[in-house]
């Protein structure tokens, strides 16, 4: 099997952390990295506004060099959490399961506070997107238990990467 390293770019949601204190960051970076994937772009922090976050992500969708973006952060339930309105309305189609299924492995760690996740999940213009709390734990339930394999084209029976060159079917 060959391995295909996909180009990832990873923003994080905060009003509270900086490039220092971003440990959900840092483990994102190694992880992408150690798994042979390239970061196309890391960007600091954005504060937790839907507009912010809409543009940067639109930005990274319109970029052909960019098949993956991850985001972490604003996905709770606070007055302030808008990474899923920021998101869903540039998505073509959304991947219910991401969310599900994040859900369900929080669960075996967190219980039912798993519950105040809005995980979600989807593609834009071919462009998997994939915005995760911004926890350290949250961002390593979601790397380990179902980013790492589905964008690593060895995995089997089937993977995000396999999908890619005909996302733009009509």
């Amino acid at each position: 099997m060959i391995f295909t390293p996909l180009r990832i770019a990873l923003l994080t949601v905060s009003d509270t952390r900086n490039a220092d204190t971003d440990q959900s960051g840092k483990f994102l970076v190694a992880q992408i990295t150690a798994a042979g994937h390239a970061m196309a772009e890391k960007k600091i922090i954005l504060p937790d506004d839907i507009y912010q976050i809409r543009a940067q992500v639109s930005h990274w969708i319109a970029d052909d060099k960019v098949q993956v973006v991850l985001i972490s952060g604003g996905t709770g339930l606070t007055g302030r959490d808008g990474t899923p309105e920021a998101i869903k309305p540039l998505l073509d189609k959304e991947i219910e399961g991401f969310g599900e299924l994040f859900r369900m492995l929080s669960f075996n760690e967190i219980k039912t506070s798993t519950i105040q996740s809005r995980a979600l999940g989807g593609i834009a213009n071919a462009t998997f997107i994939f915005c995760i709390p911004g926890s350290p734990g949250a961002c390593r339930t979601a790397w380990d238990g179902i980013l790492k394999e589905q964008l690593d084209s060895r995995h089997k029976p089937c993977n995000f990467v396999e999908l890619m060159p005909r996302l733009r079917e009509i």
